[in-house]
């Protein structure tokens, strides 16, 4: 029976994403555990450290259907954590007393921390693909609506003009970057852990680093070149990435709910039948796609801060900080796919509204382009008189609720300086785009990578 969203039959597709949760499932997770120690019985078998033999009877059991979970369960009761008692269970199924020879010289960390790293590098295959398919998404925005004028704001007030394109080009500009840190991390994060008891390799002698270099290149790990059993930079440093991931998302997910207010009308998210209808308002149309990245990306950020108190572990075992882990690590990684998957989605359908874009634009009826205006005074009067200037005339344009353009032309020392058909061209926010599709152009060729 299920406890927590993630895992929920009703919930799980909105806080996980099948694909992720299998990963971190029990059976899959025993799997691991298992892949480590076949890996590791070939390895020490080639090196003649056990019989062949025994490698074979071991890696013939290595199955996670061949472990009993629910036995599983009462030995990590009793015992702590689960590794031993996957190789109680190995141990017994192989014959003739090979299983003696299972998990030699290695210790239960070694074997968790490796299988964890399986995991990761299996979910972060998901996350990269889910970041490209948002970046591509992204890109497709940025060029479609590359000319495309709408409002800027500032302190959600209307700032300047830009462009659509220009917006999903600078979210664009942030998945580039994690597309970057994504293929970088991986030869500080995707590295095996083999260290015996503490990290010494004692158990081995001094076949020690061979065994390990033979198992990470079985298992296609990079070698520690140290243990790290209580450093736990690796996980840290992970974790932030995903928070730094699904920060990116929820800041597109804010932007596109306040484009979406019935009053703007700038953007809807994809529509399907029934989605974001209400219990009792029919013309509802929710964006729920962001609604829930707003709603997910809160709980990872919290999840970033406690595996950063997992690196606060003791001596060379740690004593409680690291089962932090194995309750934070699982559910960061499926909060996350879920918050990537509500983004590919509203990303991919996204509905775009330049007609209301244009219609905000002249809402306020020139004021957004009064910057503009000041930059085309600035020359003929001086910076400093033009903007004061056009500031009382914005003050007062707002006080009367008359045309800006109006006043303008009406003023003296406008009137002076400009033609009324160049307070009309200042006005256009078409004509005050600045370098927009240029900085789209660069964003979509990386030309920051």
């Amino acid at each position: 029976m299920a406890a927590t969203l993630i895992d929920s039959q009703v919930f799980s597709g909105l806080f996980s994403t099948p694909a992720m949760s299998e990963i971190f499932s029990d059976r899959q997770r025993v799997q691991y555990y298992l892949d480590v120690e076949a890996a590791l019985a070939r390895v020490q078998a080639r090196l003649d450290i056990i019989p062949k033999e025994a490698a074979d009877e071991i890696c013939h059991h290595c199955r996670a259907e061949e472990i009993d979970l629910e036995q599983l369960r009462s030995q990590t009761e009793l015992i702590g954590y689960p590794v031993f008692g996957v190789v109680q269970q190995l141990v017994e199924r192989c014959k003739g007393g090979l299983g003696q020879w299972c998990h030699w010289g290695t210790t239960t960390q070694d074997i968790t921390d490796t299988a964890t790293v399986l995991q990761i590098r299996a979910a972060l295959k998901l996350v990269e693909t889910e970041v490209d398919e948002i970046a591509g998404a992204l890109a497709s925005l940025a060029e479609d609506y590359r000319d495309t004028p709408m409002v800027a704001r500032s302190n959600l007030q209307q700032a300047v003009p830009i462009t659509f394109g220009y917006k999903a080009a600078v979210w664009l500009a942030g998945f580039h970057r994690h597309q970057q840190r994504l293929a970088e991390i991986k030869k500080r994060v995707l590295v095996g852990e083999f260290g015996g008891a503490a990290g010494n390799l004692a158990s081995l002698g001094d076949q020690g680093l061979e065994v390990q270099a033979g198992l990470m290149k079985e298992l296609n790990l990079a070698i520690p070149v140290i243990a790290w059993h209580t450093m736990r930079d690796r996980i840290a440093e992970l974790a932030c990435l995903l928070g730094l991931i699904t920060g990116t998302l929820s800041k597109i997910a804010l932007d596109i709910k306040l484009m979406a207010q019935t009053e703007v009308g700038e953007v809807t998210e994809p529509f399907t039948a029934g989605r974001g209808a209400s219990s009792t308002m029919p013309q509802k149309h929710n964006p729920v796609s962001s609604v829930y990245m707003s709603g997910i990306v809160p709980i990872v950020r919290q999840q970033v801060a406690a595996l950063l108190n997992a690196m606060e572990e003791d001596h060379e075992r740690a004593t409680g900080t690291w089962e932090i882990e194995w309750v934070v690590l699982p559910e960061i990684f499926c909060l996350s796919a879920a918050a990537l998957a509500q983004a590919k989605f509203a990303l991919r359908g996204l509905n775009v509204h330049p007609d209301n874009m244009m219609r905000n634009l002249q809402m306020t009826g020139g004021l957004v382009s009064s910057e503009a205006v000041m930059m085309g005074l600035g020359p003929k009067i001086g910076r400093e008189k033009a903007h004061d200037l056009v500031y009382k005339i914005c003050c007062q344009a707002m006080e009367t609720d008359r045309p800006f353009a109006d006043l303008l032309k009406e003023n003296n020392e406008v009137s002076k300086a400009l033609t009324d058909n160049e307070v009309d061209k200042l006005l256009d926010p078409n004509n005050y785009l600045g370098l927009c599709g240029e900085m789209v152009d660069r964003t979509l060729a990386r030309q920051d990578k």
